[in-house]
């Protein structure tokens, strides 16, 4: 292994992994480390893990989600209450506020391209206020005034079950994203006010005729945070070749979900599948966007990841795989950070 490169990570789902944890201190679990998850400020500094959007997604009360889902067609919840998804989305909010305020200058919040490149340069870990299904956002949107002020700069307008927003796409393989009716004039006006607001929005998890609506509407760039190439794994989660096609055209990108369901051909689920399958969805990728448009989403905390990977103490390997298939170093540097920030900066400034 060689030395650390930097990972700027498009998804996580670190924040509900210690919401859910019951723990009385979750901040203080984040910063000292634990034996649980993906993530924590230790494993980070150790495999070179330098930020990324921190995901806030509400699950249904009482019940387990998993955001990975699975092979099989997994039936999703009903539409969420706002007043959970409020409860839930404010809580991993507060979460990661006092993360940032315990950590004594190593872990910040960014708001900006600009406070992503200022914290990765004194070494601290750089986090984007992310949500993941805008159920908690309000059908007249001035609570998305006050999500964003807070410092919300990346909003998913659905995860895969419907809002009021759109629809999302369920997890069943073999299927296609063309699942379900698009925007709502709601899902539309909230676009328009991300755009006006520079609140990146993310295409994973909607479905094809919300993604084209999206598409339709939006002046921003058009970004897919975690999700793979459909022609390789035909899972309602990843990208057909017109919504790749879409994504270049706009200089927007796409992160590789390390999610092996949405990896392998055979859409498993499972822990043990190869480095090599992940390269071949980002020669994929590099194909159909080029250089500038293919970073990393990982899906940690939120998904089964494959063994040689483990954690994000295991992103060297994946780096290293890259590596030994000829990627070159500026194209490594691009793939593991510099894209993401490229994005963050032409959309949020």
């Amino acid at each position: 292994m060689t030395d650390l490169i930097p990972v700027f990570d498009g998804h996580n789902d670190t924040l509900l992994r210690l919401y859910r944890s019951g723990s009385a201190d979750p901040a203080s679990d984040f910063l000292k480390g634990t034996a649980k998850g993906h993530i924590d400020l230790p494993r980070a500094k150790q495999g070179g893990f330098a930020g990324g959007l921190f995901a806030m997604f509400p699950p249904a009360p009482g019940k387990s989600v998993d955001p990975a889902g699975s092979v099989s067609d997994v039936p999703l919840p009903p539409e969420l209450p706002r007043e959970d998804a409020l409860a839930a989305t404010l809580g991993m909010a507060s979460i990661l506020f006092r993360i940032e305020r315990a950590s004594a200058g190593a872990f910040a919040v960014c708001r900006s391209a600009a406070d992503i490149r200022a914290a990765m340069a004194r070494g601290a870990l750089a986090a984007i206020f992310h949500i993941e299904g805008a159920e908690a956002v309000d059908t007249d949107l001035s609570t998305l005034d006050l999500f964003y002020a807070a410092g919300l700069r990346s909003l998913g307008i659905v995860w895969s079950r419907p809002n009021a927003f759109g629809h999302g796409v369920p997890f069943r393989f073999p299927a296609s994203p063309d699942i379900g009716p698009g925007l709502s004039d709601a899902g539309k006006a909230l676009v328009r006010a991300c755009n006006r607001m520079k609140i990146m929005i993310d295409l994973s998890h909607l479905n094809e005729k919300g993604f084209c609506d999206v598409a339709e509407l939006t002046e921003a760039p058009l970004v897919a945070t975690h999700s793979n190439v459909h022609a390789l794994s035909p899972h309602a989660r990843n990208l057909t070749g017109w919504q790749l096609d879409a994504i270049r055209e706009s200089r927007g990108m796409v992160g590789l979900n390390f999610a092996p369901g949405f990896l392998r051909d055979d859409g498993r689920m499972i822990a043990d599948t190869r480095l090599e399958v992940m390269v071949r969805h980002v020669d994929a990728l590099l194909e159909a966007l080029g250089e500038d448009g293919v970073g990393l989403g990982s899906d940690f905390d939120g998904a089964v990841v494959p063994a040689p990977v483990g954690d994000c103490t295991g992103l060297p390997r994946l780096i290293d795989a890259f590596r030994a298939a000829g990627y070159g170093s500026a194209l490594i540097e691009k793939i593991a950070w510099k894209n993401w920030v490229g994005v963050i900066e032409r959309t949020i400034g």
